[in-house]
């Protein structure tokens, strides 16, 4: 990823592509097309992003080439160079949106999936009765991402707590130091689409969608959780051009 796109995913540039609302926010729908792209896992081709409001009930898509969750990184019984696949909602809304320190970074909404590692504490996904067993569902995330060339030249990070540090973070945080919320709202996978329904205050926003690989530091430590892959982006450049009004 481009020290260019960083910054366009810093900014919160915004022009809508496809929306209709009402004057109060109480409804309303976005669209954000995208190419095919060549090369890449069909699950991993965004083909368009959908977000639909509802009063304060938010619904964001993505739909894919293949079928959606398809490719998960495979098990190897460690935390340190765990990977996890990830669809990704860049947004511009403010991180204390959702609970976070004010101005933190870019705030994203995440459905994941991850086998060598459980980071939803507060709930049991597969229903075992083992709230730590669950990661290699798929399951969502709010997180803030920050630039790191700790990760490589012009990547991204989900941007880590300084120990010591006492930031500003949502009540379902889970505990890691990390920008990270474990919300425990369910992602729906259907065919070639998989979806996120979460509640949000009706304001207007701008989005993208992003399909990307993330990797646990080696050291577990400092950059801990990098994009190190980003295989598909929905507007190309990051610019955060779907909008909902």
């Amino acid at each position: 990823m481009r020290p260019s796109i960083i910054a366009a995913i810093l900014a919160a540039a915004a022009v809508g592509t496809i929306a209709q609302a009402d004057g109060n926010h109480g409804e309303a729908h976005a669209v954000l097309p995208s190419d095919a792209k060549d090369g890449i896992p069909a699950d991993t081709d965004i083909r368009m992003v959908h977000v639909h409001r509802r009063g304060a009930q938010v619904t964001f898509s993505m739909e894919t080439g293949g079928t959606a969750g398809t490719t998960i990184p495979a098990e190897t019984g460690t935390l340190a160079g765990a990977g996890a696949q990830a669809y990704v909602w860049p947004l511009s809304l403010d991180p204390s949106a959702v609970g976070f320190e004010t101005g933190s970074g870019t705030l994203a909404l995440v459905a994941t999936a991850h086998p060598d590692f459980d980071d939803t504490p507060l709930f049991d996904e597969n229903g075992d009765g083992d709230l730590g067993n669950d990661g290699a569902g798929w399951h969502s995330h709010w997180v803030v991402l920050s630039p790191n060339d700790g990760c490589g030249e012009g990547m991204l990070s989900v941007k880590d707590i300084p120990e010591g540090a006492t930031p500003e973070l949502p009540a379902t945080w889970p505990g890691l130091p990390l920008y990270i919320d474990s919300p425990g709202f369910s992602p729906v996978l259907n065919g070639k689409e998989v979806s996120l329904t979460v509640p949000l205050r009706p304001e207007p926003l701008a989005f993208d969608g992003v399909t990307a690989g993330l990797k646990v530091n080696a050291n577990i430590h400092a950059p801990l959780l990098c994009v190190t892959d980003v295989f598909d982006i929905a507007s190309g450049d990051l610019s955060l051009p779907g909008k909902l009004d």
